[in-house]
Parts: C-alpha cells; sequence; structure tokens
C-alpha cells in the first residue's frame, strides 16, 4: 500500500514536442509532380541508366568501412537498450561451499568435520517513479537515432558516389574534346607553317599557331591527374585497393549520367518524413525528454526489496533437508534528504540539454527546407543555362569550321581563327560543366528529399 501511495505522486513529462508550421507546397517546385515520393527515392540512382554506377553504388553500400562502422553502432545500441530493460527486473545470485573444520583435542583425540552451504540472494530496486522506465526509454530513443544514423549514412554514401562519378565522366569528356581540338589545332599549326613556308604569311601567324597548341596541351596533365584521382576516391568509398574499379570504369562509358525526366517530389512533410536527419534529430528530442525525467525521478524515494534463502547442514544429503533452510525478506525506503543541489543541477543540466535538442531539431527542419528548396532551383536553372549553351555551343562549331575554311582559303587571318577556336574550346567546357551542374542538382535533389535508404 505504501508503495502504491508514493507511486501516485506525478513525475513532470518534460517539454513538449516541438510542433513547427511547414509550407504547404514547394515554392520552386516548378514542373516537378507532386506526388509520394517514396517509391522514386529508395533507389534514385537507377533512374540515371547508367549501369556502371549502379554496380559501384551497390559494391559500396556492401563494402564501404564507415558504413559497417555505423551499422556495427547499432548494434552497440540496441544492446544498451536490452542492458537498461533488465533494470525492471530483480536480480538473483547463487552460491554453495563446502569448509572442512577441526574441534579441540580431548582424550579420544582430535574431532574433525565438513559442513556444507547454500544460497539465494535476491534484490529488486522497484521502479516507484519511472525512473528506470525513462532511462529505458532515453536508451529505445538512442537506438533509434543510432538506426537513422545508418539510413543518412547510407544516403550519403550514395550521393558522394554518385556526385565523384559525375565529376570523373565530365573530366573524360573534357579530355575527349581537348584532344579533338588539339587535332584541330595540329592541323592549323601545320598549315601555318606551310604558309609561312610558301611566303604567304609571316612567322607571327605561325608563333601564334603552335602556341595556341601548346596552351591546349598543358591541360591535358591536369585532366589525367583529375581523372586518376576520381578513379581512387571511387574506390575508396567502395573500401576498395586503389585502382580496383579502373576495369569497369573503363568500359561501358555513357559519358556525364543523365537525370530522369520527370521526378515526383511530394509534399514538404513526406520529404521531412523521409529523411533521415530529420527523424534523428526527433529522436534525439525523446532520448534527451526521458534523460530529464530520469534526472527528475532523482527527487522521489525509492524502495528496494532484499531476500536471502540460505542451506547450512553437516551431511551433503540433507542440503536440501527444509529443516536446514533459513529465509529472510527485507524491504527498505531510501529519500534523499541533503545533497548540496546536485540533483537540481543535474535536472537543469538535463533540461538544458534537452531544450538543445529541440533547437536542433527546429534547425534540422529548416536546413531540410532550404536544401530542398535551392536544390529545386538548381535543377530548373541548370536546365534553362543548358538550353541556351548547347545552342551557343552549335554555332560555335559552325563559326570555327567556317572561319578554318577562310582561313585556308586566305580569305582572313589567323587571329580570326584563333579566336573562334577559344570561343568553342571556353563554350564546349561551360556545356560540360553546365550538364555537370544539372545531374549534381538532381543528386543533391534526391538527397535532400531524403532518398537513399
Amino acid at each position: 500500500m505504501l508503495a502504491l501511495g508514493l507511486a501516485s505522486c506525478a513525475i513532470p513529462s518534460g517539454k513538449p514536442f516541438p510542433d513547427m508550421p511547414l509550407p504547404a507546397t514547394w515554392k520552386n517546385a516548378g514542373a516537378f509532380p507532386v506526388a509520394a515520393p517514396s517509391r522514386d527515392l529508395a533507389r534514385w540512382w537507377g533512374r540515371f541508366n547508367d549501369p556502371v554506377l549502379n554496380r559501384i553504388i551497390s559494391g559500396a553500400l556492401a563494402g564501404n568501412p564507415d558504413l559497417a562502422a555505423t551499422s556495427a553502432r547499432v548494434r552497440e545500441s540496441r544492446a544498451r537498450r536490452d542492458a537498461a530493460f533488465s533494470t525492471l527486473f530483480p536480480t538473483l545470485t547463487g552460491g554453495a561451499s563446502s569448509a572442512s573444520r577441526s574441534s579441540r583435542f580431548d582424550r579420544g583425540g582430535a574431532s574433525s568435520g565438513t559442513s556444507y552451504s547454500a544460497g539465494l540472494d535476491a534484490s529488486w530496486e522497484v521502479d516507484l517513479f519511472g525512473r528506470n522506465r525513462s532511462s529505458i526509454q532515453a536508451a529505445a530513443a538512442n537506438l533509434g537515432a543510432a538506426e537513422e544514423n545508418l539510413h543518412s549514412a547510407h544516403a550519403a554514401l550514395a550521393a558522394e558516389i554518385a556526385s565523384t562519378y559525375t565529376n570523373l565522366r565530365t573530366n573524360e569528356a573534357r579530355l575527349d574534346v581537348l584532344k579533338k581540338n588539339l587535332t584541330t589545332r595540329e592541323e592549323t599549326a601545320q598549315l601555318a607553317t606551310w604558309r609561312q613556308q610558301s611566303g604567304e604569311a609571316d612567322s607571327l601567324e605561325s608563333s601564334q599557331a603552335q602556341s595556341s597548341l601548346e596552351s591546349a596541351r598543358a591541360a591535358m596533365p591536369s585532366l589525367l591527374q583529375a581523372i586518376s584521382e576520381g578513379r581512387n576516391q571511387l574506390a575508396l568509398l567502395s573500401g576498395k585497393n586503389p585502382g580496383s574499379l579502373d576495369g569497369a570504369l573503363s568500359s561501358n562509358s555513357k559519358g556525364i549520367p543523365d537525370p530522369p525526366t520527370s521526378l515526383a517530389i511530394g509534399i514538404p512533410a513526406d520529404a521531412l518524413r523521409q529523411r533521415p536527419d530529420v527523424r534523428v534529430a526527433g529522436y534525439q528530442v525523446l532520448a534527451a525528454a526521458a534523460n530529464t525525467r530520469a534526472a527528475d525521478a532523482e527527487r522521489y524515494p525509492s524502495l528496494n526489496l532484499t531476500g536471502s534463502l540460505s542451506l547450512n547442514t553437516a551431511n551433503a544429503s540433507r542440503l536440501l533437508d527444509p529443516e536446514t533452510t533459513a529465509a529472510n525478506l527485507i524491504a527498505g525506503i531510501t529519500s534523499p534528504i541533503f545533497d548540496a543541489a546536485r540533483i537540481r543541477a543535474n535536472i537543469e543540466a538535463a533540461s538544458a540539454v534537452e531544450e538543445q535538442a529541440i533547437q536542433n531539431y527546429r534547425s534540422v527542419v529548416l536546413t531540410a527546407l532550404t536544401e530542398t528548396e535551392n536544390a529545386l532551383v538548381a535543377c530548373r536553372r541548370s536546365a534553362e543555362r543548358l538550353a541556351s549553351l548547347e545552342k551557343a555551343t552549335r554555332l560555335a562549331r559552325e563559326a570555327d569550321q567556317l572561319a578554318r575554311q577562310r582561313y585556308e582559303a586566305g580569305e582572313i587571318d589567323f587571329l580570326s581563327v584563333l579566336d573562334s577556336q577559344r570561343t568553342l574550346l571556353g563554350l564546349e567546357d561551360n556545356l560540360l560543366s553546365t550538364r555537370t551542374d544539372r545531374t549534381t542538382a538532381y543528386i543533391r535533389l534526391y538527397q535532400a528529399l531524403g532518398g537513399g535508404w
């Protein structure tokens, strides 16, 4: 009855979970359809239709050491939750022993004997005010956060591999463009040399043509270095030795991955439910609130039950005889009286941690909304920029071809040809950069919407 009376005291439940107003639609959704995104986002990289990319990401999800370490942390959190759950039950220990003894000497000689004993000890702290239950809730919330961290690591790894793969393909495309440009400049330099030898031009044109050729050649080592580093980075993310993926990356190259033509983005609430970092922040709030309740429960009395069962006999065959059995049960209540404000300080610290978790949750939600809006803007604007650059590049190719034809006919000087070559090379490089930006924007959008797990 005393336990029931103590348990009727109320324990504060902590601060309310943050309720943030969310926009009903995305500001920069544009032409993106609004539908449930979960089907499109689970394995979003497959929508780029690049088999090599698919194989690399699948292998990395299975072999990345950082991902394996995060998975081990989930197992650790699960074990800690189970350990916390065991505090709700009594503990029982047992033991048995035998001891030889000798008595005093008398006329008949020394007398000796052996005694046998066995015992069971039990103890149980009754969770009157929910301190242990709050600790279990905190451990369960920490387990949820660890699981969501694993999901977040999956999503981040897939996005990083896709971005690295895109940059690698971009550098390979730049190398192809540079090689074609080198062929054209070699032909132009040869023509300028012939014109000088025939007396149709002075040495200035030949020097300018050779300078333009060597300037283009100087860009090749940097591109080759970037390609090698990109392949090594993909091997590192996959948990493999440098060079392990060179064979797979050298075959079946499709160039820069093209994003899908359509993507269902859902509503902001869908994205927040899907994003693992938001879910982590939510679990952290729950864990902090449970820790606050556990700290507050320290202010109230605790009830401890202890009991023992002992058996002592001089004859091992009579060890289980009821006449040799002794038992006792003790119940005790302890309550803090003076602790120099230690409990109050612990409650204040736990409450401050809870407030930090709440504010962190608000920050993560706002970051998620901002990242998604930025990714939507980047997808739309990069597509617009790409359309203009494709048209400009096509016209620059025509102008460059016409300039070389007129130079060969002697109608214009070499400066006009050099200007057209520089313009074309710059536009082709911008075109590749914009295609990369568009693909990267879609990768960021998939990640911002919570895809990848």
